[in-house]
């Protein structure tokens, strides 16, 4: 897909570096404290997803983009992928330890987000799936779950985001399809423990 078009270039930039996975997740986090918690409730579940995994993700990003061991803040070198995916799964690992001695529960979305981490590493070996795509899927199912109009449009806002990768140059039709087939499995997998666990 050759896109010459400037205007579209400059949307497709926009999309794309603003609904990156962890600014999405943010955004999910934000929504789903506002709907469940107190603000003191809020504090205390979201204090440790950011120290735990949001801030260290992205130090780790910065400086690896720094060092020059990453090309860009997209990581889009599929061999410069496999050192991101196994810090972020550390990362979610950590997180779900810490997070089951403080309450004594498993937090199911960040356990199956490690998951969907784990089948994007496997598929790393083999093909770049694009984690723009398959994380905000992921967020779709997520806010499906508690709001399905939000869900269906994050949804289509994935499909949207899975185009401009194409667009950008950063992803082949093939990685972007790649990508929404693991997340729709994950998340499909994510909807039903919801609804047979938490509900």
């Amino acid at each position: 897909m050759e896109i010459n078009s400037p205007f579209i270039l400059k949307i497709s930039k926009v999309i794309s570096n603003f609904f990156n996975p962890l600014v999405s997740l943010v955004i999910y986090f934000f929504y789903y404290s506002y709907r469940n918690y107190t603000w003191e409730e809020a504090s205390k579940k979201f204090i440790p997803i950011l120290l735990l995994l949001i801030i260290p993700i992205a130090i780790w990003i910065y400086r690896n983009v720094k060092k020059g061991n990453y090309t860009n803040m997209d990581v889009s070198n599929r061999k410069q992928r496999h050192s991101l995916y196994i810090f972020i799964i550390v990362a979610t690992i950590v997180f779900l330890a810490v997070d089951y001695f403080l309450h004594r529960e498993i937090d199911w979305t960040i356990l199956m987000l490690c998951i969907l981490l784990i089948l994007m590493q496997v598929s790393n070996f083999f093909i770049k799936s694009s984690m723009h795509t398959s994380l905000n899927i992921y967020v779709a199912a997520l806010f499906f779950a508690i709001n399905p109009m939000i869900g269906i449009f994050w949804f289509l806002l994935s499909v949207v985001i899975g185009i401009t990768r194409i667009i950008l140059k950063r992803h082949t039709p093939q990685e972007v399809i790649s990508g929404a087939v693991i997340a729709i499995f994950v998340s499909l997998v994510y909807l039903i423990m919801v609804k047979a666990i938490i509900f």
